[in-house]
């Protein structure tokens, strides 16, 4: 524990206030330190990762899904954190189907959030059609399914990304 050393008086000399030496003995302290610590890192419970859950489809080969124009909405992942999306179907070969309106925007609250409750509400459940663009980033695609979740859309697909939608990015200057 601790000890306090005394001096020894010499001989012949007027005795002064005394210097005492002290010393304190670590070593208990350091065990107790390292017994809490230990202690804690066992009882601690760390942080659960939290995970989405998505159910995918089985691919059909013989028979690919159909989506009804005026239920589709399509978004686009693009460079710099940016989310172009159109209503419907962009599909040039078909005339009687017009060029989509292209709109831009963030993932910000009055982004593709409300653009996407304004979806709902003009078309009951709707198809959402996601196609990352080669510019987009990963958490671009983390930040797009967040938004599924958010708004609560129950049909939404992961697709690539068309030259007939790399078109229309280009024809609107978006690439």
């Amino acid at each position: 524990m601790a000890a306090i050393q005394q001096p020894t008086p010499k001989a012949g000399k007027k005795p002064r206030a005394r210097k005492h030496g002290f010393h304190l003995d670590m070593t208990p302290m350091v065990d107790l330190a390292f017994l809490l610590l230990t202690f804690f890192m066992l009882t601690t419970t760390f942080a659960k990762p939290r995970v989405m859950e998505l159910t995918m489809p089985v691919p059909d080969k013989k028979q690919p899904t159909l989506v009804a124009n005026k239920r589709a909405m399509t978004i686009v992942l693009g460079k710099n954190h940016q989310v172009h999306y159109y209503f419907g179907l962009y599909a040039p070969a078909d005339r009687s189907v017009p060029v989509p309106t292209l709109h831009t925007t963030n993932f910000g609250p009055q982004g593709i959030r409300q653009a996407l409750f304004v979806r709902g509400r003009q078309q009951p459940e709707p198809i959402i059609l996601i196609k990352p663009s080669p510019q987009a980033d990963y958490r671009d695609m983390v930040d797009i399914l967040d938004e599924m979740n958010i708004t609560s859309q129950r049909k939404y697909a992961l697709t690539d990304l068309s030259a007939t939608d790399r078109q229309l990015l280009l024809a609107n200057g978006k690439q």
